[in-house]
């Protein structure tokens, strides 16, 4: 059954968004005191969130991904200019592509399922090997000596971005978010396993291409791979990886958010 305190919950979790994301002042910037404590604050209040604080109902393993539906579908809750809300729900077997956050901080909590994330870094600066630029050793250095040579590519192919694979890991509705920032874990996989799955997702700020915040897809470079063990072995560990366009069999739809009304 839902808690008494259910719609004051995800209330409370969107005005501590709204705080902890508010325009840079002072003592607020994202590399300020005041900032990561804001941000603690908000991990522990979505923390707390479970599938019945937003009236979500898990759904069976028939939902899988076809023609008509969608692997994906989103919920909205709110958005302001400096963040927004919103549910994922993953049909069984479906997952979101590699993808990044530009300029972008994220927190994910799952509500019900498995996930499993992939979580990446790129080199400072974005450069690779491709059309145009040299490789960047930002990658490499915190990989230590464990890299991965590339050959060159031929002209005209897709730029490649040298990259560090930081975790691959499984996470539950017990878990703690997993959460991402301009620099640090800002690409990831996401994985239903062994079912469909659901997470509350909050992006700050908002993804938005007139300001420079377009998603932008990647695959590893040939060769290499996301084995489901990934987990077990040395990490975080130097791949490559190949900016690509969205993929054909993955898009993502829309529901209606069941949950209470919220009013950041």
């Amino acid at each position: 059954m839902p808690r008494d305190n259910m719609a004051s919950l995800i209330q409370r979790v969107a005005r501590q968004a709204r705080l902890t994301f508010r325009p840079p002042s002072g003592g607020n910037s994202s590399n300020g005191p005041r900032f990561a404590e804001d941000l603690q604050c908000l991990e522990q209040l979505l923390d707390k969130v479970r599938a019945e604080d937003l009236r979500l109902v898990p759904r069976g393993p028939s939902a899988v991904p076809g023609s008509v539906q969608p692997p994906a579908s989103y919920m909205h809750i709110c958005e302001t200019e400096s963040f927004s809300m919103g549910v994922f729900v993953l049909r069984a077997g479906a997952g979101i592509p590699l993808h990044d956050h530009p300029g972008m901080h994220g927190l994910l909590k799952v509500l019900y399922g498995t996930l499993r994330i992939a979580c990446f870094d790129t080199a400072a600066g974005g450069d690779g090997e491709g059309s145009g630029g040299g490789s960047n050793s930002a990658a490499a250095s915190a990989a230590g000596s464990s890299t991965v040579p590339s050959p060159k590519p031929p002209p005209g192919s897709p730029r490649r971005h040298r990259a560090l694979l930081r975790s691959h890991q499984l996470y539950t509705p017990a878990s703690a978010p997993c959460r991402l920032s301009p620099h640090t874990d800002n690409l990831h996989q996401i994985d239903a396993v062994g079912g469909p799955a659901a997470f509350l997702d909050i992006l700050a700020p908002p993804y938005d291409p007139d300001h420079g915040r377009d998603c932008h897809y990647y695959r590893l470079g040939d060769g290499q791979s996301l084995s489901p063990d990934a987990e077990h072995q040395g990490l975080p560990r130097e791949v490559w990886l190949q900016e690509t366009p969205q993929a054909p069999d993955f898009w993502c739809g829309g529901e209606p958010y069941p949950g209470p009304r919220v009013s950041p």
